[in-house]
């Protein structure tokens, strides 16, 4: 039996000693970005998601371990463990494998079957199903089990009651049922036909709906679920009944003998009343799972781009959250995110409060020189936007942008805004979101629950404890690769470092409200709660730019300063050098040392110092500059405006399993299609394109009454 240690190895393309380092460092208590970070020597560079994968496999074949172990010593208990069941068991590679050698041990609930044990007829069961080829014939052995006290009054009473036991028999045998979980997905066939008959839905193209299992898409699989949940679908897995009775005659059935019959009859009684039910519960949790599965790494996908889009940092910024009965609620931030000015327009009522708006925000703009605007995609976008194109015509130097506004509500009525703006209103809460959103998207998104970001699908049919859990490694990883500046980071922002948690994380913003802006890394061990192995995990995440040591702020770790400064030391710089930019020859004098041999002399592997040269080279090094800026528009474009064969900027929104969804400036986003992404076949968009993205597109069509607008990126270029 493979160890934990060589399944891991081959799963992931991996050397053992690498697997084993990790697992000893998670082992330890250490954090995913402080293991992806910081050791990289000890697991060869391995990358977050791979890391992650490696931390939930592991966490599988450990539960898997402890249930073949919890499954082994119940059959010992039992007294029928046997070393060759001992073995199956220990080389079983899934719970489900483990389960199915279970099954004939495990206690059950009141079955047909064991009603017939209890009446004694399982030896006459056993006899038939040995099907010996001198057998007597069933109803002659069936007579001497006849017995009115125990309920068998006749012969087909006896007979009946042995079927039963053979028929769970069958449906116990863990390899028949193996057999039938690798040909139903193979051979079977995924159905669906309307519930209701004549009752149009957002599910009418699953009304008559068939596709090989194997086939499915995660897509289907969890919008067929979900039509059937809501009442509009039945759903069933068609598997050819021939094939599997074949797989399960070969198994059991044992040609002339007087039981072969019998035994044949049960065996159709067992596929039909209990194999074929359980499995298709089976395979469709699988496929559900599956489809989960996709659906939250889907999500984790977009998550992650979106989170990381560039900053525009430093400008003073005006956020607009759009709203019919409510008005449109602005709030008007500083470069730092600092509120100075809320109103509420209401440019949907009229053209005179139309103009009264323009007006108003205009000299809001002049007062507080606003460079930037930020306007919620949700409702009133459109003519929110039309107002804001009309009024920067007369603001010089000032363009706007579409934010995506979902979670800004959630937030905004959250305990969290409640203690961060106790004197706005909710709705103006949400209006400063907006704003910050397009200055840091990062800071202001950790804020709110990923799920309520909208860029996956299905969201809200996923496993919770699942999605929260992956999601949040995502929220981590981003937090952690940009860094956070420990002076000025809200308490969501801190507990997304790595080893710091909820509480140590409003410690660290009580005690700089209490002492200050924090002037060293080291200073940070003296927030409470806060003890060597949690600064060992979160240090090399947290900036200190008000420090006099350039290294705190930088991702060098406080544990390879001293390796720090032998480098300079090395290739002839000081920290005063890199304090003032004058290290721009330090990648070419280490390539005159030798990397490895740089590394042997600092004390540190290679990978490290490689880090280390990057970081000395840009202190306060934020990784999203290198992206594209969001667009900034100064002018609008409605729906109507579009024709076919117009090329446009646009930005990705959503990247889901069949397609691409496109903000172009108008209030719906423009899909576009998978087999219109690029030139070549593709399994998924996102092997071409993530969140965030800037892309081309062409318009192909227009349907102004359903409001949906279909885009090509592989067709720019070609549009006459």
């Amino acid at each position: 039996m493979a160890t934990i240690i060589q399944i891991l190895s081959q799963e992931l393309s991996a050397p053992e000693s690498h697997i084993e380092n990790v697992i000893r460092l998670l082992d330890e208590g250490n954090t995913l970005p402080f293991i992806a970070r910081y050791r990289k020597e000890l697991h060869g560079g391995m990358d977050d998601t791979t890391l992650r994968t490696l931390q939930d496999r592991l966490q599988y074949l450990r539960n898997l371990e402890e249930r073949r172990q919890e499954v082994k010593t119940s059959i010992e208990n039992q007294g029928k463990l046997t070393d060759e069941l001992s073995a199956a068991i220990d080389d079983a590679a899934t719970l489900a494998e483990v389960e199915d050698l279970y099954r004939p041990y495990k206690q059950k609930r009141r079955t047909r079957a064991t009603v017939a044990k209890e009446k004694g007829l399982e030896p006459l069961a056993l006899l038939l199903f040995s099907q010996s080829p001198n057998l007597a014939a069933p109803e002659v052995l069936a007579k001497d089990c006849i017995d009115p006290e125990k309920g068998v009054e006749t012969v087909e009473d006896a007979l009946a009651g042995a079927s039963d036991i053979i028929a769970e028999m069958v449906s116990d045998d863990a390899d028949i049922r193996k057999s039938l979980r690798l040909l139903a997905p193979v051979k079977g066939v995924a159905v669906s036909k309307a519930a209701k008959e004549e009752e149009d839905s957002v599910y009418s193209l699953y009304y008559e709906f068939a596709q090989p299992i194997n086939k499915l898409q995660s897509h289907q699989i969890l919008a067929l679920n979900r039509g059937e949940r809501e009442g509009f679908l039945k759903v069933s897995l068609d598997i050819p009944r021939d094939l599997a009775m074949d797989r399960i005659f070969k198994r059991v059935v044992k040609p002339g003998s007087s039981a072969t019959e019998l035994v044949r009859a049960a065996c159709e009684d067992s596929y039909d009343r209990l194999i074929e039910p359980s499995l298709e519960r089976e395979i469709r949790s699988g496929l559900t799972d599956s489809a989960n599965e996709a659906a939250i790494g889907n999500f984790a996908l977009n998550l992650k781009p979106l989170l990381m889009q560039p900053p525009v940092k430093g400008f003073v910024t005006m956020g607009l959250d759009p709203g019919y009965r409510m008005g449109c609620k602005v709030a008007v931030v500083d470069g730092t995110g600092k509120v100075l000015d809320t109103a509420v327009v209401y440019p949907t009522y009229g053209e005179k409060q139309k103009n009264e708006a323009i007006v108003k925000l205009s000299a809001m703009c002049r007062k507080h020189g606003v460079k930037h605007i930020a306007i919620g995609n949700g409702t009133a976008s459109r003519e929110t936007e039309a107002m804001t194109a009309e009024m920067i015509k007369n603001l010089h130097g000032v363009g706007y942008a579409i934010v995506n506004e979902a979670g800004a509500s959630v937030y905004s009525a959250s305990k969290l805004a409640a203690e961060e703006f106790p004197q706005f209103d909710v709705n103006l809460r949400s209006a400063v979101s907006i704003a910050r959103r397009l200055q840091d998207p990062l800071a202001e998104l950790v804020k709110i629950d990923p799920k309520a970001i909208g860029v996956g699908q299905y969201q809200h049919d996923m496993p919770e404890k699942r999605l929260d859990e992956t999601l949040g490694g995502v929220v981590e990883d981003c937090v952690n690769a940009v860094g956070v500046d420990v002076n000025t980071a809200s308490v969501s922002l801190l507990k997304q470092v790595a080893g710091l948690t909820a509480t140590t994380a409003r410690n660290i913003v009580a005690y700089r409200e209490a002492n200050g802006a924090f002037t060293t890394r080291k200073q940070i061990l003296k927030v409470p709660k806060l003890g060597p192995k949690a600064f060992e995990q979160c240090a090399g995440f947290l900036r200190v730019p008000e420090s006099a040591q350039v290294l705190d702020n930088t991702g060098v770790h406080p544990e390879s300063y001293e390796a720090a400064k032998t480098l300079l030391t090395l290739c002839s710089y000081d920290l005063r050098d890199v304090a003032a930019g004058q290290i721009r020859e330090l990648t070419a004098r280490v390539d005159a040392i030798g990397w490895a041999d740089a590394a042997a002399r600092c004390g540190v592997g290679e990978p490290t110092l490689r880090d280390m040269v990057r970081e000395l080279l840009k202190p306060g090094r934020d990784p999203r500059e290198d992206l594209p800026a969001p667009i900034l528009r100064t002018d609008v474009l409605e729906l109507k405006d579009l024709k076919p064969g117009m090329t446009l900027k646009g930005t990705v929104r959503n990247v889901i399993d069949f397609g691409v969804f496109v903000d172009i400036g108008v209030h719906q986003d423009g899909l576009v299609h998978i087999s219109k992404v690029c030139n070549k076949f593709i399994k998924h968009p996102s092997e071409v394109v993530s969140v965030g993205d800037i892309v081309d597109v062409v318009v192909l069509d227009v349907d102004e009454k359903k409001k949906r607008i279909s885009l090509s990126m592989r067709d720019v270029g070609k549009a006459k």
